[in-house]
C-alpha cells in the first residue's frame, strides 16, 4: 500500500545501493549512481551516510531523544537536557533535527544523507552537523560541487536554509518522487499509525498534529 510506503511501514519499493545497508527506490538509486560517477570524475567519493530508514528505526530515535537516552541538541547544536523541558517543548526540540516517526523523508526511499569519507581528517568521525559542510569544514568542497551539479540528476536540498527545521546540507532528496510523496502525507493518514505505536509524548503529539505538520512537514 502506498500509505505504508509513505509512513515507513513497507520496504517493498526499495532496491539496494552498492554500499552495504543502503537502499533507495529504483529511480532514485539510478539517479544517485549517475551522480556518484560524475562526482568521482570531479575527484569526490560520494557515499551515503543514511538512506532508507523505516518507521521502527525512526521511533527508536524519537523515543531515545524524548527520554534523554540519546543526545538532544538546540538550534546551535549544543546539548539540551530533555528531561528539563516540558513534553511539548521536547517535541519541538526533537523536531528541530529529527522527524516525527511516519513523517521522515527517509521513509520514502527518495532521500539520503551524504558525505565524502576521503575528506575526513585522520581519526575524524562524521558528525552530520552544519559546520562540516560550511566554509572551512571538511566537506565544503563537496558541498560546493553538489550545489552546482545535483539538480542535473534530480536532487535538491529540502533543508538548505534553517527554518523550523535546522539546515541540513548533507540531506539530498530526489525531487521527481519526493515532491509527490510530501503532498500525499497528511495528518489524517499519520494519526492512526501513531495512535497504534508506543511513541513517547503521544497525547501531546496527536493533539498538536496539525500544528506540527504546518511547522515541520509542509515547510
Amino acid at each position: 500500500m502506498i500509505s505504508d510506503c509513505l509512513l515507513g511501514l513497507n520496504e517493498s519499493h526499495l532496491v539496494p545501493l552498492a554500499e552495504p545497508g543502503h537502499r533507495l527506490q529504483p529511480q532514485a538509486r539510478d539517479a544517485f549512481v549517475a551522480m556518484q560517477a560524475a562526482a568521482a570524475g570531479a575527484g569526490f567519493t560520494l557515499v551515503p551516510a543514511s538512506s532508507f530508514r523505516g518507521f521502527a528505526r525512526q521511533l527508536a530515535i524519537w523515543n531515545g531523544k524524548f527520554d534523554g537516552s540519546r543526545p538532544l541538541l538546540d538550534e546551535d547544536s549544543r546539548p539540551l537536557n530533555a528531561l528539563a523541558l516540558s513534553e511539548p517543548e521536547r517535541i519541538h526540540a526533537i523536531l528541530r533535527w529529527s522527524a516525527l516517526p511516519g513523517t521522515s523523508r527517509h521513509h520514502w526511499g527518495t532521500d539520503l544523507d551524504i558525505y565524502d569519507p576521503t575528506l575526513l581528517p585522520a581519526g575524524g568521525k562524521l558528525q552530520l552537523e552544519p559546520w562540516e559542510y560550511a566554509p572551512n569544514g571538511y566537506f565544503y568542497p563537496l558541498s560546493q560541487w553538489l550545489n552546482a551539479n545535483m539538480y542535473r540528476f534530480g536532487f535538491y536540498l529540502p533543508y538548505a536554509v534553517a527554518g523550523s527545521i535546522g539546515a541540513e546540507p548533507w540531506h539530498l532528496s530526489y525531487q521527481p518522487l519526493s515532491q509527490r510523496y510530501q503532498q500525499q502525507l497528511t495528518p489524517a493518514l499519520l494519526a492512526p499509525a501513531l495512535a497504534a505505536q508506543p511513541i513517547k509524548g503521544k497525547p501531546h503529539i496527536l493533539n498538536m498534529l496539525d500544528e506540527l505538520f504546518a511547522r515541520y512537514i509542509y515547510q
